[in-house]
C-alpha cells in the first residue's frame, strides 16, 4: 500500500471538519463538579457568604429517567419593594454544563417560585442560590439519584 506525498483537497477538507468538530464537542463530554459550581457562584457573586434556608428545592430523589427531570424553586420571601427575591440560581455538579437555569423575579411576582425539567447526566447534587434584594444570598442543595441516563450516560 502507498500514500500520497500530498492530501487531495477533498481529504484535507474532511480532517478540518473532524477536527473542528472534537474541538468543539470534546470540553463538552467532560462533567462539571462541586469545584466547577462554586466557581460558577464565584463568578456571580464573589465571596459573598451563602447562608442556609429559604430555598426550597423540590426535585424527585431518584429520578427514572434523567432525560426530564421536573424541578421546583421556591424561596421564602415577602415580595415587597423593600424585600424581594432577584435571581435563583440553579446548578448541577455532574452536568457537562454546571448551569442548569436562572429564574429573575421582581416584587410583582407575589411570589419566588418557578418550575422547570433538567436534563441530569448522572446521579449528582442540585443547587440552587437565591439572590436578595438586599444583595444577600441563600442556598439549599438536593442530592438526585438518577438511574438510566440523561445527557451524558
Amino acid at each position: 500500500m502507498t500514500f500520497p506525498d500530498a492530501l487531495s483537497r477533498r481529504d484535507a477538507i474532511v480532517l478540518a471538519a473532524l477536527s473542528a468538530a472534537a474541538t468543539a464537542i470534546g470540553p463538552r463530554l467532560a462533567h462539571a463538579d462541586a469545584a466547577a459550581v462554586e466557581a460558577e457562584i464565584k463568578k456571580l457573586y464573589a465571596d459573598k457568604k451563602l447562608g442556609s434556608g429559604r430555598v426550597k428545592i423540590d426535585v424527585p430523589q431518584i429520578a427514572e429517567n434523567g432525560l426530564v427531570v421536573p424541578i421546583n424553586v421556591e424561596v421564602e420571601s415577602p415580595m415587597t419593594e423593600q424585600d424581594f427575591v432577584k435571581a435563583v440560581h440553579v446548578y448541577a455538579d455532574g452536568n457537562p454544563l454546571p448551569g442548569v437555569v436562572s429564574f429573575a423575579f421582581t416584587p410583582a411576582c407575589g411570589k419566588a417560585a418557578a418550575s422547570s425539567r433538567m436534563r441530569l447526566a448522572q446521579t449528582q447534587n442540585i443547587i440552587a442560590v437565591a439572590e436578595m434584594s438586599d444583595g444577600s444570598l441563600f442556598t439549599s442543595k438536593v442530592e438526585v439519584k438518577v438511574t438510566i441516563g440523561g445527557c451524558g450516560g
